[in-house]
């Protein structure tokens, strides 16, 4: 169990990583801070899964790391 934890953590925060890459530019902090009109427009379509799944293993990987600091 000890070492399915570390290596589960890896491979989720890769994937974590490349899933924030893929997503748009227009959709981080500066879309934010610089105005743009679409701020309150829905995500849709592929966006809206990108974002959903963003989201799963951000949490997996909060998850994760919770669980690596218990089981240590």
């Amino acid at each position: 169990m000890a070492s399915v934890v570390p290596i589960a953590q890896i491979f989720s925060a890769i994937l974590l990583s490349l899933l924030i890459l893929v997503q748009n530019r227009g959709s981080g902090l500066s879309a934010t801070f610089g105005g743009t009109g679409g701020f309150y427009a829905s995500k849709r379509g592929a966006e809206r899964v990108l974002a959903i799944a963003t989201i799963f293993l951000l949490v997996a990987f909060l998850g994760l790391s919770f669980a690596a600091s218990i089981v240590k």
